[in-house]
């Protein structure tokens, strides 16, 4: 991936947290600013500076996967770009169950290819 496409996507993840925070987590009802930080932060068992960075969506921070399923958890909100990784894996597995009695090889090269036109190269 590129340099610009992963800081577009780590903007987009962080965006995605800002949106969780401001209107699930820590929803305006809560009281001022700096009470709906504190709530949010511990709703998620994050530090405040941490919660309040993700709050303000500061551009020098990334969200980490495990805090990406956490605010995806206590918002109940799903992050858009991880659904179509998940449907684009449900499809790469149907095709290969599809291929399953084929030659091995072949379904391998199959799917490393789908798996690089889609940008997923070396995920585990």
């Amino acid at each position: 991936m590129s340099e610009k496409a992963s800081e577009k996507s780590e903007m987009s993840t962080v965006e995605f947290c800002q949106r969780a925070l401001r209107e699930e987590i820590a929803p305006p009802s809560i009281g001022a600013k700096l009470e709906r930080i504190r709530h949010a932060s511990r709703q998620l068992g994050w530090s405040y500076s941490r919660t309040k960075d993700a709050w303000y969506a500061d551009p020098r921070i990334s969200i980490k996967p495990e805090e990406l399923f956490r605010v995806e958890a206590v918002s109940g909100l799903t992050y858009e770009a991880r659904e179509e990784m998940r449907t684009n894996d449900r499809a790469i597995e149907r095709a290969t169950a599809l291929l399953g009695g084929e030659d091995a090889r072949l379904v391998r090269t199959l799917v490393a290819a789908v798996r690089e036109a889609l940008g997923l190269r070396n995920r585990a």
